[in-house]
């Protein structure tokens, strides 16, 4: 990192210590520590809900500093994953330095670390979610040569007394500002606070939806990160959660990344963008438009996309944000630029006009290859998703896409050019495979596909059969039917979900 990016970077840590994150070591965190009066450190892991738990070292010496970030620390991993029992449940939880960060909102100043779980002979836990995302990446890397970038956007709905002044149109919220859209600082401040903390923003807005139900006015956000290396992308996406709800604590307003609170109102979702990465460059284009690798890539997301639900869809709400003409996906397709799809080609910078230069006449011709940007985005997970498992499930995907002989046979059957929806696409659409309709078909469909998700060790039986017994306890297979006779449910629904993940 230059020192032109760490005056810019806006981690204090990376600015005190004149150095990037991935850099970090035990003597640069007990440095910051002793020379910024930081008294208190937390341990920070993901548990088996998705939510980040935390153990707080309030520091008495130097020798006690050293002891906890050399060795970790003892944890109850029963208590933490369902599918662990009590009579082999120690677990450690080990710091992972580079994710130190200092926390925003404690009195007592102090720096938070990511954790890592290690089992009692000190090899990282097979049945952890974080370990499971990066054997994943590691058997990308191996079997293809390929790494792997992504990219979340966290979708949110922020809830306060209804505003008489300046009444915002109802699902009109898209990019709108104030005073009609209420809850720009505090997107703002969330988006500073990540950043501090170490989160690639890309940018941020109103989203679509807003509504007012029983004098409390519902607001849909969004913040969008950069594509990183998954490690990181899936940190700061946990992260990133945790600072928005911490916000809402702090302002008093109700935040819930659930994907579905309304019937009728726009649902949220969690898109997440991804490309593979060759000698250090973006594989997903080459000369403006996909390379054969991309297509092997969507290929693999279709073909594995009844299962990544189990992942990325977790809860019987999910299943009701994914119904037709609501910007979710429900057929098994891909297309450019098109909402209606499963897997999205968004637009690429493609176009050798130089636009900068056309709106700014005394800016020089700028002949940079801006299509290295591209992505492609998958667009039915939601909040309730197992961060970890949804980008190692992805990572698995796109592996068996460059490993599938007839890959591009399928990506050819299953592109939609136009929105999926429309006449002309009518016998197309029947065609096309159904995404599942609820948290036990998604279960079923994960027990039919789990030997690709297992294959070079990546994940295992145990991660599979705890997720199929998570997802089949929901009991919801005719969960739209009985909703369809008893509407008034629906509430008491979204009402028990509305914290997900």
């Amino acid at each position: 990192m230059s020192n032109s990016n760490i005056e810019m970077n806006p981690n204090p840590l990376v600015q005190f210590l004149n150095k990037p994150a991935q850099d970090f070591t035990k003597a640069d965190l007990i440095k910051y520590i002793e020379a910024n009066k930081i008294e208190m450190v937390n341990f920070r892991y993901v548990a088996g809900d998705g939510r980040l738990k935390t153990l707080n070292f309030y520091i008495n010496s130097k020798k006690h500093l050293d002891s906890f970030l050399s060795s970790g620390e003892r944890v109850d991993g029963s208590s933490l994953f369902s599918y662990i029992g009590t009579g082999s449940s120690d677990l450690y939880a080990i710091p992972r330095f580079k994710t130190a960060f200092v926390n925003p909102f404690t009195k007592i100043p102090s720096i938070d670390i990511l954790c890592s779980y290690f089992d009692k002979n000190g090899i990282p836990m097979a049945s952890s979610p974080e370990n499971i995302m990066k054997k994943a990446h590691e058997a990308l890397k191996k079997q293809t040569g390929h790494s792997f970038e992504v990219m979340g956007e966290l979708e949110y709905y922020i809830m306060g007394e209804k505003n008489p002044l300046f009444p915002a149109t109802d699902q009109r919220g898209y990019h709108e500002s104030g005073p009609y859209a209420k809850w720009a600082d505090f997107r703002a401040e969330a988006m500073q606070a990540i950043s501090q903390t170490g989160g690639l923003i890309k940018y941020g807005h109103s989203e679509v939806g807003n509504f007012v139900l029983n004098d409390i006015e519902y607001e849909q956000n969004e913040i969008e990160f950069s594509p990183t290396n998954i490690e990181d992308a899936a940190d700061q996406l946990i992260i990133g959660k945790w600072i928005i709800r911490m916000l809402g604590y702090k302002y008093g307003a109700n935040i819930t990344f659930a994907p579905k609170i309304n019937a009728g109102k726009a649902g949220s979702g969690l898109h997440i963008h991804t490309k593979l990465i060759k000698d250090g460059k973006n594989a997903m284009t080459s000369n403006g438009v996909l390379t054969e690798e991309a297509r092997r890539v969507i290929a693999g997301y279709i073909d594995l996309a009844p299962s990544l639900t189990a992942f990325g869809n977790m809860i019987p709400p999910s299943y009701l944000r994914l119904v037709p003409h609501q910007e979710a996906p429900t057929n098994i397709c891909w297309g450019d630029r098109n909402r209606s799809v499963l897997v999205r080609v968004p637009l690429g910078w493609t176009s050798a006009n130089n636009m900068i230069k056309s709106v700014n006449p005394n800016e020089e011709v700028d002949n940079t290859d801006f299509s290295v940007k591209q992505t492609v985005e998958f667009r039915c997970p939601d909040g309730s998703a197992d961060i970890y498992l949804l980008i190692a499930g992805l990572t698995v995907a796109a592996r068996h896409g460059l490993e599938m002989e007839n890959a591009l046979e399928i990506a050819k059957k299953t592109y939609v050019d136009v929105n999926i929806f429309n006449e002309e696409n009518k016998s197309k659409c029947n065609e096309l495979a159904q995404l599942p309709v609820s948290c036990w078909d998604s279960a079923e469909c994960l027990e039919k596909q789990a030997e690709i998700f297992m294959k070079y060790d990546v994940f295992n039986q145990d991660i599979i059969d705890g997720i199929v017994k998570r997802l089949k306890s929901h009991n919801d297979r005719n969960l739209r039917e009985e909703l369809s006779k008893n509407p008034q449910d629906l509430m008491k629904l979204v009402n028990k979900f509305i914290h997900c993940g």
